[in-house]
Parts: structure tokens; C-alpha cells; sequence
């Protein structure tokens, strides 16, 4: 899909284009961002690990392309580092331009420090182990959100969104026409007038007392 389709989903932002889509794909998961303020969208790179094994993060770091987004999950979410340093450092060289995953990551002061965003459920020291291969380009589901290589991925401090490879330029299109609504929105605001008023809620209220 092309750079600036991407570009376009990741200026509208996660929640944007979740409301602009009818509230759809939205991930519902606390992520925590390790780059706060970076705002990132880009096609997905899955890969369905083993439960508490990394190894299929060694073969994603292989097979991921630049300008893809790395999205590491397990069949359940649990407070597992599935990465730190060693193979976010394979992932930046290849040109991943972010990392999701549906566990934990360790080494969180040197990430910090490095160039690739990242946004994880946890923070925790506990190791992977290495016996299983994963899948890669399986289907994940992270925070009730299906999500497929190719996939858009939309990262942000609001958390993050998923738009179907098919419907990208749906959505960007219809989070253009949610932003132009909600700047003539915040005009009417800006000027003195109530939502409270604009809604019909006042009148609703008050014709219920």
C-alpha cells in the first residue's frame, strides 16, 4: 500500500480513524508507548509465537520487509518479554518502523534510546523461551482487534487502530471527512456555542423535568 496512504492514517491518528471507520478495529488493550508523542501507521508483519517462546520473533526479524510494522503476539497475552535490545536491534536494521506486541519487553532504558517506537502491554524482566517455531503471518488478535500482514496498523499516544489492507483507502478517506466535521465543530465552540445546546441535550433535559 502506498507511503502515502500510510502517512495520511498516521497524521488522522488511532482515534480518529477508529470513529471514522464506524469504531472499528479498535485495539482495546492498555499498550504502553515507549516513544510517547511518535505516531506511526504502516502494514503489518505478524507473527503468532509459541505461548512464552520468542523463537518466531528470530524468524520475523528474517522475513520482515522496510516501512512494515512488527506485531508479535501469543495464542494468550501474558507479562513475557518476547523482545529487548538483541532482536529490536535485528528489527530497526531491517527497517521495521515499529514494534506491537501482546506481552512484555525488557531492556526498556536502552530501547528508549534507540530509533524504532514501540508499544507493549507490559514492562517486565521475565525471558522467553526459545523451543517452538512460530507463525509467521498468522492471523493475531491483540485487545479483541484481528489483525493480518499487510494489514494497516495506526500506533499513537490514544493506543491503536487496525484497517483491513482492502479498506485503507476507505478509511483514509473517511478520516479526512471526520477531521474537516470536527474542525468546523471546534470553530462553533471556539465562538460560544454549547455542544450541550447544539446536541439537543438541553432540551432533552429539560423537557424531562
Amino acid at each position: 500500500m502506498g507511503g502515502a496512504a500510510m502517512a495520511e492514517l498516521a497524521r488522522l491518528g488511532s482515534a480518529t480513524v477508529y470513529e471514522a471507520q464506524g469504531r472499528r478495529g479498535l485495539i482495546d488493550a492498555d499498550l504502553i508507548p515507549l516513544a510517547p508523542g511518535a505516531r506511526i501507521a504502516g502494514p503489518a508483519r505478524t507473527v503468532l509465537c509459541a505461548q512464552d517462546d520468542n523463537r518466531g520473533v528470530h524468524e520475523l526479524c528474517a522475513r520482515i520487509r522496510p516501512g512494515e510494522v512488527a506485531v508479535l503476539a501469543m495464542p494468550e497475552p501474558r507479562p513475557v518479554a518476547l523482545i529487548g535490545d538483541l532482536l529490536v536491534t535485528q528489527l530497526e536494521r531491517a527497517g521495521a518502523i515499529a514494534i506491537l506486541t501482546d506481552s512484555s519487553v525488557r531492556d526498556v532504558a536502552d530501547l528508549r534510546g534507540m530509533g524504532i517506537p514501540i508499544w507493549t502491554r507490559w514492562v517486565r524482566a521475565r525471558g522467553a523461551g526459545k523451543e517452538t517455531r512460530g507463525r509467521v503471518d498468522a492471523e493475531v488478535r491483540i485487545g479483541g482487534a484481528a489483525i493480518r500482514s499487510g494489514d494497516a496498523v495506526i500506533l499513537d499516544d490514544d493506543g491503536g487502530t487496525v484497517v483491513e489492507s482492502e479498506r485503507i483507502p476507505e478509511a483514509a478517506r473517511l478520516g479526512r471527512a471526520r477531521e474537516e466535521k470536527e474542525a468546523r465543530l471546534r470553530e462553533r465552540w471556539r465562538g460560544g456555542e454549547l455542544s450541550y445546546d447544539a446536541y439537543g441535550f438541553r432540551a432533552e433535559d429539560e423537557g424531562n423535568r
